[in-house]
């Protein structure tokens, strides 16, 4: 049972109305070191059958780095602003979001001084995108690999473990419950169990009896505190009435029809794309309801360790999960985007190919995954392994092979480790239709492959680096003319909570906290003054120095230089990645 807050607001919500007895907790105190770090798990489950791979991750990040906010974004501040009674504040800290470079996403709480009750942090994360719906006729399902935190019910009182998602309407201000919520999977308390419940209609009452929902009650949960156990959920909307199916370990265990509401409270609250967060919430109206917590035995460090999130669907058409498109297109010559023949049909062998850019083509947008480039559930492969100068690029199951890693070099082109080879359009051919290649590496215009997303500054204008894609260290920040399908330079990507472009890392100049202080282009050091946070107000914040960056009194002039000032959610502060 979870509720997204609005502008900090809690939203109007009650507690859990449960009547159940549970006997009392054991106060035993347990030292953080018993809570354990599991092993490294598999990769994204196999695609089931009559499916399509959407969109995934399996969160290949290098050990203690923050999530990569070019799919994901941090929901941080106050528990007591959620509208669940929840009493930790959540962070971009990585003590508390963090990848543990074995191939998992961690949500760790942490609690400090002597009050059970005070003094904890924790993690809460959700989807940059909000494009993960079934559309009519079709189905979507939500698959995630994950283990709870590995506590038990004599220490790990008030423990809120979550994988969840919320209505995209309620991004652009529809209300909750009425934008609809699917909880996936909540355990509390240690109490190895699986709850799964669906919010809508108006609360408090109404339809679906908010602010408790329809929902599964508790489920045994066998062993998931101590190993990876897979939760799912389908919106099937291919049947009549429409479904909603949750999944244990491939068990269907609960399932609510659109016959038990009305079937406006239903379309507004399941018609629609969603978007997926994982959180770790401490007390709240749920524990209390079965017992409470947390309490003098409340162990600290517990952790929602993440393996994988997946998004499948099929249904008519291309099975496009409510016209969902993620990733980020990659600009080669002639301003033209890499593109897979056979428009979002490609398999194994598909060309690869340069294709007039299309905002809605999903075979455009392309998804790091390690040094893999993903689209359509596939990767980016040089065909029968050969490493010959020459040889055509394809679409190809992921394998893990040498010939599907790339690595992004500092002059603009796409190196492949094995062959030693960069992507080429041969002899700089812009045509629809030409087919990609590996040729030598040579810093040609036909080897410039621009990966990423614009930032978009006040009046319009794009975070550009001075020096028309030659930025080196100490290069400036400022603002110029949107020129995407050119300008590498305007080409953004996130790794962990830095932002590169060219190679090198957005940074403050001369690591100086003071505002005022610019921005500039610098090799990227893993230093603080490097490190960005995008915020809920639309602004790009340092944690280092707490400062935003800032177009100095709003100026949206070519050549404005960027820096640092106190931030204040201004216009001159808002900076919006594509």
């Amino acid at each position: 049972m979870r509720w997204k807050r609005l502008n900090r607001a809690a939203a109007p919500r009650g507690g859990w109305r449960r009547a159940l007895v549970l006997l009392p907790a054991v106060a035993v105190a347990v030292a953080a070191g018993g809570v354990t770090t599991p092993n490294a798990e598999a990769a994204v489950p196999p695609t089931p059958s009559g499916f399509t791979l959407t969109w995934s991750d399996d969160f290949n990040g290098a050990s203690g780095t923050g999530i990569d906010q070019g799919l994901w974004k941090y929901d941080t501040g106050p528990g007591s602003t959620f509208g669940t009674g929840e009493i930790e504040t959540m962070t971009s800290s990585t003590s508390n979001v963090y990848y543990d470079g074995q191939g998992h996403l961690v949500l760790q709480a942490q609690h400090s001084g002597s009050d059970p009750r005070a003094g904890w942090t924790s993690g809460r994360v959700e989807t940059q995108a909000a494009t993960f719906g079934a559309p009519a006729g079709g189905v979507v399902r939500i698959e995630s690999v994950l283990q709870q935190p590995n506590v038990s019910t004599a220490n790990g009182a008030g423990y809120w473990p979550a994988f969840w998602m919320l209505g995209a309407p309620l991004r652009a201000g529809v209300t909750w419950p009425t934008s609809g919520e699917i909880d996936i999977m909540e355990d509390i308390n240690g109490r190895s169990s699986d709850f799964s419940t669906i919010h809508c209609g108006v609360s408090p009452g109404g339809p679906c009896n908010e602010s408790t929902g329809i929902g599964s009650g508790e489920r045994a949960c066998s062993g998931c505190q101590t190993g990876f156990h897979d939760y799912a959920a389908e919106i099937d909307r291919s049947v009549s009435p429409e479904q909603i199916r949750f999944y244990l370990d491939g068990n269907n265990f609960f399932t609510v029809n659109a016959g038990q509401v009305d079937a406006t409270t239903w379309a507004n609250a399941i018609d629609h794309p969603f978007f997926i967060i994982y959180d770790l919430a401490i007390g709240g109206g749920f524990p209390d309801a079965f017992g409470g917590g947390p309490n003098a035995a409340t162990v600290s460090g517990g952790k929602l360790v993440v393996d994988s999130v997946a998004v499948y669907n099929k249904g008519p058409g291309s099975g496009g999960g409510g016209g969902s498109v993620t990733g980020q297109t990659i600009t080669g010559p002639g301003g033209k985007c890499v593109d897979v023949a056979g428009d979002d049909t490609g398999g194994d062998g598909a060309a690869v190919q340069l294709w007039d850019c299309q905002q809605a083509a999903r075979d455009q947008h392309w998804t790091w995954s390690g040094q893999t480039l993903q689209t359509l559930g596939k990767c980016l492969d040089i065909a029968g392994g050969n490493s010959a100068g020459g040889t055509k690029l394809q679409l190809a199951t992921c394998n893990s092979g040498g010939y599907q890693s790339w690595v992004r070099q500092p002059d603009g082109s796409l190196r492949n480790p094995a062959s030693g080879r960069c992507v080429d359009s041969p002899s700089g051919a812009t045509a629809n239709g030409t087919r990609l290649q590996i040729w030598d590496c040579n810093s040609s215009g036909a080897q410039n492959f621009a990966i990423g997303t614009p930032i978009y500054g006040p009046g319009g204008k794009c975070v550009d680096v001075a020096g028309d894609d030659t930025g080196g260290d100490g290069t400036a920040i400022q603002l110029w003319d949107c020129q995407q399908a050119t300008s590498l330079d305007q080409k953004w990507t996130w790794s962990g909570q830095t932002l590169r472009t060219l190679g090198k890392c957005l940074d403050i100049a001369g690591g100086v906290n003071a505002a005022g202080t610019q921005l500039q282009l610098a090799t990227c050091n893993g230093g603080g003054y490097q490190n960005w946070v995008v915020d809920a107000d639309g602004s790009l914040s340092n944690p280092t120095t707490g400062r935003c960056v800032d177009s100095p009194s709003g100026a949206t002039a070519n050549g404005t230089r960027l820096q640092i000032w106190d931030c204040n959610g201004s216009g001159a502060q808002k900076f919006a990645l594509a």
